[in-house]
């Protein structure tokens, strides 16, 4: 008979007393305490940042000045309500920020209600003084930009381009009318115009509104995508990424070359637009895009900065904005992520895995070429950096192996001085292990990296039970210490926690992940092409089975998002290797998920894809899946449809495979509530004890 296990509000006071007894050093409240920033943002006067800490899922936002930068809030949220905050951007005198509160929307319109609130919630854009006082409501919508002169702001309502006045009591409207869905909205420098983008299925346009005559006006109109404008520091030109429209191409299957895109740039005098660069065919022909605000940047010496992975690593070029050769500003084996410039437009300042593959390291270049300088040295791990605009502080995000995320100062002399040190709760571990750089073999010979856990408590001779965890993306990768993304850097928490309590955990970045380069990141039969990266699980599950330490039987997996897909994908064809696994969220049939991000795609019209994408899917193999599984999932996922979990559940419970289950009503896929992911992860530490440890 097939057993379904809810956990209750008994069970989880049971699960809470386990976590504090026996031999543990700390429990998962403590080790998720630390609150995770982001969102870093300078004003463009003064010396003045502004952050979003999420603490226990109270979000809000705090502000710290020049010279000392210590940091306090300025808001005042004080529940785990499932709330977002994002979009932070002070107005030009840097005296107000502008956020947005909530969620967006789904298909059917709904803003995340994780909580299941009664009453509506919204998205909507609020301003908040950073000398203090009360929030206050501008308008619902998203993407907040203010004018130049800091009397308004434009931002994006159902796709369209509205307005409203900064002054209280001010009604927002709808500031021009078009055809498609609007977004990107830019001001040119002295306000008078606004550059935005018009998508409209398989093509888009950059259009001009300009605000006395009321008029529209689109440049360069063809049948191709163009996006990401930017103007030119003088207003005059527009700078513009071009893409081909290519039709239909697959989600989740390796794409190493297309149509080539291309720079173009628009003077707005003449009217005339010219290709300023072109990827070449092949390598790069794909875009690549970074981490930061624009893909574009325009630099000093009137030269155009850009990402570009024409020799197969990420990598930052500039080319003259009147067209020319790119030059390669980042030489090397290693990919950019993180990207700013600083305010006089000189310097590119960015994070890269340059000679330390498994950790991020901030670094600058000149616009116009030259040696890179390393700035941020050691055992690390940063990103995020903003320069200020007075004094030229660089500020960044960043964390350890042991330390969590943290917003920082980097001093003249190399030093890191931390803006709100006082915000990391004593109940914080103190004595967290340092993962392990590994390398092993795929079941294909493919060199996989892994970052390895061993108990606090290690002893030699003595086997332990074992987990692997795969993160999800799959355009991600782990590394050599907390995380720069809220979500993973709740999992190597996780893993931390599970080391602590005896387990050997291997984190996997697998194929197809980022870090290692195009080859790796597209490689060859992936997704739903094949499920290559299925090579890299049995890898790991073998090179883990072959070590002294590690007891053969009790090896599990876990994973949420693609990760979930991998440990389904293991319990499914090597349920003689995999004892058990814990899957939040995962995919379970390529054909319904990949509809979910490209809705035109059609199964019954792609028969032969359909049957691949089939074939590499966890649905394909159930007749072969014996090992137990948590199943964790919110029903308002808007990455993984619900029915990937309510589908898997119907074929497991067919062949009596045992299974629990934890479902939140109204939770999205990146779970909103705080509370929701302790009490996953005490769901999960229970399971892997029950199943790993017990009995055995």
């Amino acid at each position: 008979m097939v057993r379904t296990y809810r956990i209750c509000l008994t069970a989880l006071i049971l699960l809470a007393a386990v976590s504090l007894t026996g031999a543990d050093r700390f429990s998962i409240e403590s080790i998720l305490s630390a609150p995770f920033p982001s969102n870093l943002t300078v004003s463009s006067a003064g010396d003045r940042a502004a952050w979003v800490f999420n603490d226990q899922g109270r979000r809000n936002i705090w502000v710290a000045d020049g010279p000392g930068y210590e940091g306090r809030p300025v808001t005042g949220y004080s529940e785990d309500d499932g709330q977002e905050i994002s979009g932070l951007t002070f107005t030009p005198d840097g005296m107000s920020i502008l956020y947005i509160r909530g969620g967006n929307p789904n298909r059917q319109g709904e803003i995340p209600n994780p909580l299941s609130l009664p009453e509506a919630v919204k998205q909507a854009i609020w301003i908040v003084a950073v000398d203090g006082g009360e929030s206050r409501m501008l308008a619902e919508g998203s993407s907040p930009v203010p004018s130049p002169d800091g009397k308004k702001m434009v931002f994006l309502r159902r796709g369209q381009v509205w307005m409203v006045s900064l002054e209280e009591g001010a009604e927002p409207k709808p500031l021009f009318h078009i055809r498609g869905r609007a977004g990107s909205p830019a001001w040119s420098p002295d306000g008078t115009r606004l550059a935005f983008t018009s998508s409209r299925g398989d093509h888009g346009f950059i259009g001009i509104y300009h605000l006395e005559s009321r008029t529209v006006r689109y440049l360069d109109p063809g049948v191709d995508q163009d996006r990401a404008p930017l103007w030119s520091p003088d207003g005059r030109r527009i700078a513009f990424i071009c893409f081909p429209n290519e039709r239909a191409p697959v989600p989740f299957t390796p794409r190493r070359d297309g149509l080539p895109w291309s720079i173009r740039v628009t003077d707005l005098e003449s009217g005339k637009t010219r290709e300023a660069w072109k990827a070449r065919e092949g390598k790069g022909s794909v875009f690549r895009t970074i981490s930061a605000d624009h893909v574009l940047f325009w630099g000093d010496g009137d030269r155009l900065v850009f990402p570009w992975e024409g020799d197969g690593w990420t990598h930052l070029y500039s080319v003259p904005a009147g067209g020319g050769k790119a030059e390669l500003l980042t030489p090397g084996d290693f990919e950019v992520q993180f990207v700013s410039m600083t305010p006089d437009r000189k310097e590119m300042i960015y994070s890269s895995n340059q000679e330390d593959i498994d950790r991020q390291h901030l670094w600058e270049v000149p616009v116009k070429g030259g040696r890179p300088r390393l700035l941020t040295p050691g055992e690390g791990i940063e990103w995020s950096p903003v320069m200020t605009a007075k004094s030229g502080d660089l500020l960044f995000l960043g964390s350890g192996a042991t330390r969590p995320a943290q917003p920082f100062r980097l001093t003249r002399d190399g030093d890191r001085i931390a803006l709100a040190s006082d915000a990391v709760s004593p109940e914080f571990p103190s004595d967290l292990v340092e993962p392990r750089q590994v390398l092993f073999s795929a079941a294909d010979g493919m060199k996989i990296h892994g970052q390895l856990f061993m108990p606090k408590d290690y002893q030699k001779g003595k086997q332990y039970p074992a987990v692997l965890f795969f993160h999800g993306g799959s355009r991600r990768q782990m590394l050599l210490g907390f995380h720069h993304r809220g979500y993973y850097h709740k999992a190597y928490a996780f893993n931390q926690y599970l080391a602590d309590r005896g387990y050997m955990v291997l984190s996997i970045n697998y194929r197809s992940g980022i870090g290692y380069g195009m080859e790796f990141r597209e490689a060859l039969n992936y997704g739903a092409r094949g499920a290559s990266e299925f090579l890299d699980v049995m890898g790991a599950g073998l090179y883990l089975r072959s070590r002294p330490d590690v007891d053969s039987g009790r090896i599990g997996l876990w994973g949420g998002s693609y990760g979930g897909y991998l440990t389904a994908l293991g319990l499914a064809r090597a349920s003689d290797l995999f004892a058990a696994g814990v899957d939040l969220h995962g995919v379970h049939d390529w054909n319904v998920v990949i509809r979910n991000f490209a809705p035109s795609y059609d199964a019954a019209a792609r028969a032969e894809i359909a049957r691949l994408a089939w074939e590499s899917s966890p649905m394909a193999h159930m007749d072969t899946w014996r090992s137990p599984v948590l199943l964790i999932h919110g029903d308002d996922d808007r990455n993984v449809p619900f029915s990937e979990t309510v589908d898997l559940v119907e074929e497991l419970r067919r062949r009596d495979i045992y299974f629990e289950q934890i479902i939140y009503p109204d939770e999205v896929h990146s779970f909103l509530v705080h509370a929701h992911w302790i009490r996953a992860y005490k769901a999960a530490a229970d399971f892997f004890e029950r199943m790993l440890k017990d009995g055995k």
